[in-house]
């Protein structure tokens, strides 16, 4: 039977696009209950400017309180080398760096331009290489840019070529406003396998225009082991004018259960979480698996 690995972003990228914002302990607590429904491998903080993000000013606060459970893996966005050195304080267990495939998007969103995140990843690969973390390079905007338009595949591909040479644990091609295509992943997983050489690949995807689901099984069909997901599908990507974030763990995990594909993660569980996040957000969850319900049917 096969097996995919999701990594739950949920409370790293979840709580900045809240009209409701969930408190450090509200993020202690879907980390808590993530961990008891199977998710092994969390992103569960942002060391970036707290001025630029506010809602995320609590990396360390939530950090120190993580439940530490063998096999659970804690990873933290980072952008800079002092950002590694805040996540590398608090005890992350892997780094997410982020590097944007245009020069408008990466000012806006990153506060740098392109050749600067590059730069940046150079300098955190090279310190972080003696610490034992793992390290992922997200390619965002790699199916679009909300500002430029459409982002040639050459450029993506060229891009993940650069992370390359830094030799990351893992590189994931992002489709950060929801615009990507199934034809768009196949390409992409192929040209960037080509010149990024035996560094695994990992999908992260929007459904603000109702094709993430069919982006995230067009990439496992490419050899895409891993996949970002969101309890509740909540968070989004705040260039966009739709509320909808990442693909939802829930809805996800149904696809994946019914094609007979093993995660390891408890659908009723997460259903659980998903309903108490409604709460705590105030607003239904983007996710349809919560409304429909599983099936068959539980009698």
């Amino acid at each position: 039977m096969r097996s995919v690995e999701l990594i739950e972003v949920g409370p790293r990228g979840g709580p900045g696009n809240e009209s409701r914002p969930l408190t450090t302990v509200d993020k202690i607590e879907l980390i808590e209950c993530c961990v008891s429904a199977g998710l092994r491998r969390i992103e569960a903080v942002s060391f970036g400017n707290p001025e630029r993000v506010p809602q995320l000013a609590d990396a360390e606060d939530v950090m120190a309180s993580v439940p530490r459970v063998p096999g659970v893996s804690y990873a933290g966005l980072v952008l800079d080398r002092k950002g590694l050195h805040r996540a590398l304080e608090a005890g992350v267990d892997e780094i997410n760096v982020v590097v944007s495939t245009t020069e408008e998007f990466s000012r806006r969103n990153l506060g740098v331009g392109v050749e600067d995140a590059l730069r940046a990843w150079t300098e955190i690969a090279a310190e972080a290489v003696s610490t034992g973390v793992r390290t992922t390079v997200t390619i965002a905007t790699a199916f679009g840019c909300p500002f430029s338009g459409e982002v040639p595949p050459e450029e993506v591909i060229g891009i993940a070529r650069r992370i390359a040479e830094a030799r990351p644990d893992e590189i994931s091609l992002a489709d950060t406003i929801g615009v990507g295509t199934p034809d768009q992943v196949r390409a992409l997983a192929t040209g960037v396998r080509a010149v990024a050489h035996g560094v695994p690949l990992r999908g992260h995807f929007h459904n603000t225009r109702n094709t993430g689901y069919a982006n995230a099984l067009a990439a496992l069909d490419c050899g895409v082991a891993s996949l970002d997901v969101t309890v509740g599908g909540i968070g989004g990507c705040p260039y966009t004018p739709s509320p909808h974030g990442n693909i939802a763990t829930e809805d996800v995990l149904y696809a994946l259960d019914r094609m007979g594909v093993r995660t390891g993660v408890d659908i009723d569980v997460v259903l659980e979480i998903s309903a108490w996040l409604s709460e705590r957000t105030g607003r239904e969850v983007p996710a349809l698996l919560g409304r429909a319900g599983t099936f068959p049917p539980v009698t």
